[in-house]
């Protein structure tokens, strides 16, 4: 038994397919916002949103991207949601429009500074416990290991001295780095240990 010959598309049909795959294409859109992020400190997280929804949280320096694609044509306007604890994030380059063929856009920077402010981490402390912390006049209650922050702003070069006011149920912590004098460019952060 001999093949059966095949046949190819006519031409018609063929273009046909490709108009009707290109109109899918462009249908389902494909504008990814994407950007850097730059000073996030070590273990801290910033979570951005673009036009007020579609919540991305950030831990590291470096490129993000929004998981939602945007259509053609579409506005985007990217903001910070939550600060990192004991810094302050801005975003440049964050709103604009899509052009007509959907074109991603990688240009936004979100740079993060740290805050003129007492910061620092708790290990060790156990969970559905907390520590209390005072600085000068202010306290500060600390129920979960990881970072934190005071939010009284200092001067540079001024004296500071954070200690335990309140230990947590059972365990004993101890503070590192708890006093000194203040300088925004270098403070290395206050370590809290619980045990």
């Amino acid at each position: 038994m001999s093949p059966v010959p095949r046949t190819l598309p006519s031409l018609s049909t063929r273009m046909l397919c490709v108009v009707a795959v290109s109109a899918c294409l462009a249908a389902c859109g494909g504008g990814e916002i994407a950007g850097t992020v730059s000073g996030l400190g070590t273990g801290l997280s910033v979570t951005l949103l673009n036009n007020g929804a579609d919540a991305l949280t950030v831990s590291r320096n470096g490129e993000f991207a929004f998981p939602t694609l945007l259509d053609n044509g579409a506005r985007y306007a990217v903001t910070v949601q939550t600060q990192p604890v004991g810094q302050s994030c801005s975003v440049a380059n964050g709103s604009g429009t899509l052009d007509a063929d959907g074109t991603s856009v990688d240009t936004v920077r979100v740079s993060c500074t740290y805050s003129s402010s007492l910061r620092g981490t708790v290990t060790g402390l156990l969970p559905g416990t907390a520590v209390t912390l005072i600085s000068g006049s202010e306290q500060l209650a600390v129920a979960a290991n990881g970072a934190f922050s005071f939010a009284t702003v200092l001067d540079e070069d001024a004296t500071y001295e954070v200690r335990v006011l309140t230990q947590p149920a059972g365990q004993s912590c101890s503070v590192l780095n708890g006093a000194g004098s203040f300088v925004a460019a270098s403070f290395v952060g206050i370590s809290v240990l619980c045990n």
